[in-house]
């Protein structure tokens, strides 16, 4: 027992509850302050995206530079890399699940200087810098209607889960890159005709009034309510899958090649199958009305 005269001994304090010194308590606050700050802002997966955007912004502007030098073939190639940045960061940022409001705004503005100022660039001093005081109308009318079609796409991206299924599967009116390769038309054949020294022909890619009717119709094809194959969502038949892999191979193979007769023959088949994509459309809205109709006469189907 002990002694009621002297109070009972208190346990020893543990390490942990000793005083701190006021260094040690500096360094807690420290460690604390270290331990609650967190670093806010986007992931670098959606980053990448607009990162390509911005690159791909940039090539369109080094073609325009290259066009104002006179370096055509190095102002072409600079547009074909937009046009392939183009195709893939959009794909990229589905992939990384990246898609924001903002980069496909900022891919819309990149794409008005690529494809819609970068062409009018290198055609007018391609050849229409020769062609007097009118020669510049044509490219302005292709850039402002480039203007009015990447609008009215931005203006049907809210209404697009409204679609009908079939009809998302087309374009309304000539995409951005294929309207910008469809109005170079003259300057990948000049260069073609230029690399295989056939003058004639070279000269006449040359002439104002070849690039001026490559501007003016591709500028009506943009803004125009034909209908048009989205090969984003194109689905490829069993049976032709192998020969679509041979043939791309091959044009892939003719591109590296021969660049500009490939950019040129590229021109022509897309032209060709313009009409085709459209009678396409018209016979799957006809196809979808006739099982609306056959649905609502028959409720039980």
């Amino acid at each position: 027992m002990t002694d009621p005269q002297t109070p009972a001994q208190l346990p020893a304090a543990s390490p942990s509850q000793a005083p701190l010194t006021p260094r040690g308590l500096r360094r807690k606050r420290l460690r604390k302050r270290v331990r609650t700050k967190k670093i806010r802002g986007p992931s670098f997966n959606r980053l990448i995206p607009n990162i390509l955007t911005m690159l791909g912004l940039c090539s369109g502007l080094t073609g325009m530079r290259f066009a104002v030098e006179g370096r055509f073939q190095a102002a072409g190639i600079a547009l074909l890399l937009s046009a392939f940045i183009d195709g893939l960061d959009g794909r990229i940022a589905r992939l990384l699940r990246g898609s924001t409001r903002f980069g496909a705004e900022f891919d819309s503005l990149s794409d008005f200087v690529c494809f819609g100022v970068a062409p009018s660039f290198l055609l007018f001093f391609w050849a229409l810098q020769d062609g007097g005081r009118y020669a510049f109308l044509p490219c302005l009318m292709f850039t402002v209607c480039m203007a009015l079609r990447l609008a009215r796409f931005n203006a049907t991206l809210d209404g697009e889960e409204e679609k009908p299924k079939y009809a998302s599967n087309f374009f309304t009116g000539v995409p951005a890159p294929a309207g910008a390769g469809l109005a170079l038309f003259p300057l990948f054949l000049g260069l073609e005709a230029q690399k295989l020294g056939i003058d004639w022909l070279y000269r006449l890619t040359r002439l104002p009034w070849l690039p001026a009717f490559t501007l003016i119709s591709t500028a009506f094809l943009l803004v125009s309510t034909l209908r048009v194959w989205s090969f984003k969502n194109f689905k490829v038949p069993a049976q032709y899958v192998l020969p679509v892999m041979l043939g791309t191979g091959a044009y892939t193979a003719v591109l590296v090649a021969d660049p500009w007769g490939a950019l040129a023959a590229a021109g022509v088949i897309y032209m060709i199958l313009l009409p085709l994509s459209h009678f396409s459309f018209l016979k799957l809205k006809k196809a979808a009305e006739d099982l609306q109709e056959e649905v609502e006469d028959d409720p039980s189907a």
